[in-house]
């Protein structure tokens, strides 16, 4: 889980990244950034019901792609907000091709520590 202090919570800074931020696109994910201005990177998670009409599975989906960010966040640089914005898709994915896909994406904007 992410910690309170990773979070984006309102939808005002939701909007910020989504109008302002640049955008990056992998296969089932679509990743916003934008630079923040803070110590610490915040993060935020779309997962729509066209992915799945169903709650559970949207539910399921987040708890996967948040764990996967918790595990990345020591390697991402401080000071960003990102996005992800999941699409229909994903739900049939397992668990390392999602983390593959995110490797990919956080390369593609060049904001992980390797």
């Amino acid at each position: 889980m992410l910690p309170k202090l990773n979070r984006l919570r309102k939808k005002k800074e939701f909007e910020r990244v989504l109008r302002k931020g640049k955008g990056v696109k992998e296969d089932f994910l679509v990743l916003k950034i934008i630079k923040n201005n803070l110590p610490q990177t915040r993060i935020g998670l779309i997962v729509g019901i066209k992915v799945s009409n169903k709650a559970t599975l949207r539910n399921k989906i987040k708890r996967r792609v948040k764990a996967l960010m918790a595990a990345k966040l020591p390697k991402i640089k401080k000071g960003f907000d990102i996005v992800l914005i999941t699409k229909p898709g994903i739900e049939e994915r397992d668990f390392w091709e999602m983390a593959e896909i995110l490797d990919k994406l956080l390369k593609k904007v060049k904001i992980i520590n390797d």
